[in-house]
């Protein structure tokens, strides 16, 4: 299932934008995406426990009853990412919302974590939880404009010191 969006808001550079469904084939060009932007905030990928949702897409999100979505340019370039990891029955969890360099702060991240939002509606959820690392000086305040609130999380993972929850209720 693809869906073509023109998104001539973002910038006239990216007139269309592909959002498709991630595949397990996908796994390599995701995993070398969320590894090139952690580095770019000094952060590392975790393979074996962080990140270990990457080695079956399929499973970990899509069977799951969540979604992970591909952002493409025209000629099938990776973009972003983004996934909804199923916690429970009503909860969620935001995962791997990352984007190269070149389309960030043109609004992208705005329309995908918007989209996000519905999704997790759609799915049923009512509740969206995401960890975080405030070194992200972007998102973080575009999670805020969108509802999330800070909350202590027992466990967080190395890489991320904040976390975040939005009731789906309020929206």
């Amino acid at each position: 299932m693809f869906e073509v969006l023109a998104l001539s808001m973002i910038s006239t550079e990216f007139d269309n934008i592909i959002i498709r469904l991630a595949s397990n084939k996908d796994r390599e060009k995701v995993a070398a995406l969320v590894a090139q932007v952690l580095s770019e905030f000094g952060l590392r990928i975790d393979p074996e426990e962080t990140d270990a949702d990457l080695r079956d897409i399929e499973k970990n999100y899509l069977e799951a009853g969540g979604t992970f979505e591909l952002i493409e340019d025209g000629e099938g370039n990776l973009l972003g990412t983004v996934g909804l990891y199923p916690l429970d029955e009503e909860s969620c969890e935001l995962r791997k919302m990352y984007f190269v360099k070149s389309v960030r702060g043109h609004g992208l991240g705005k329309h995908i974590l918007e989209r996000a939002i519905e999704q997790a509606k759609s799915l049923g959820f009512r509740k969206i939880i995401l960890e975080t690392a405030s070194v992200l000086e972007a998102a973080n305040p575009l999670y805020v404009k969108y509802g999330f609130r800070p909350f202590k999380k027992e466990h967080l993972p190395s890489r991320a010191d904040l976390a975040y929850i939005l009731d789906l209720n309020e929206k």
